[in-house]
């Protein structure tokens, strides 16, 4: 039952009272129609990138490793995201499938497939590279989750036939995936540059992971859109 103002001033004192409706009148405001809707307005879009080392930003601090480098760059571009971090060094695109359910628990908007890297230096068959990132793709599209699929490269040691058919396979993943972004290769303009690498000549420097960043920027921003239905 409602208290009047009296009653309520004999109940709990005039101070107490009026703090009670105050509280009362704050508590109205901050739920008025719309609060909820504004708030989830502003929150950040979730771009989960899914990917091996060089996403988990090997042998870099977290600040400097790509996910955190391109969410800035997609801040200072005026985009409202939040990059999450999925990378496991030595992964392969078999492993990258196997936790593609737990990865996208975040409930992620948007993702980056970033695999293969590993496949390659592995010598895995290309078919099999390609298998599972059809099936992460696929995946993808069934829930709804736009995708932005990033090309690798074999290493040249393992022959020109190799790398034709492991390249070949992100062209053909491409065509079947027609509502997949294509970014045809990770490391470029970075791979190879011992100024951009790492002493390993495989994992970029804090100014690789910039400009890895840098140059993937266009084609982030245009699966963004998918997202907020540009």
């Amino acid at each position: 039952m409602a208290l009047g103002a009296s009653s309520m001033f004999r109940r709990y004192g005039r101070r107490a009272a009026l703090r009670r409706a105050a509280l009362g009148i704050g508590i109205f405001l901050s739920v008025k129609p719309g609060g909820a809707a504004h708030a989830q307005a502003d929150a950040p879009v979730k771009l989960l990138m899914l990917g091996d080392s060089i996403t988990a930003g090997y042998g870099l601090a977290r600040e400097q490793a790509l996910p955190a480098r391109l969410e800035a760059l997609l801040r200072a571009a005026g985009e409202n995201v939040q990059v999450i971090p999925a990378g496991v060094s030595g992964d392969t695109t078999a492993g990258g499938k196997s936790r593609l359910d737990w990865a996208l628990a975040d409930r992620p908007q948007a993702v980056i497939v970033a695999l293969g890297g590993n496949d390659g230096l592995r010598g895995l068959p290309p078919a099999d590279t390609e298998a599972n990132l059809d099936d992460i793709l696929t995946r993808l599209k069934a829930r709804g989750i736009p995708a932005l699929l990033a090309g690798m490269l074999a290493p040249p040691n393992l022959g020109a036939d190799y790398g034709r058919d492991f390249a070949a396979t992100f062209q053909r993943l491409a065509k079947a995936h027609p509502e997949a972004v294509l970014y045809p290769f990770l490391l470029e303009g970075v791979a190879g540059d011992p100024d951009l690498n790492q002493p390993d000549r495989i994992h970029p420097n804090p100014r690789g992971a910039e400009e890895v960043a840098r140059r993937m920027l266009p084609a982030v921003r245009e699966l963004l859109s998918k997202v907020q239905g540009g």
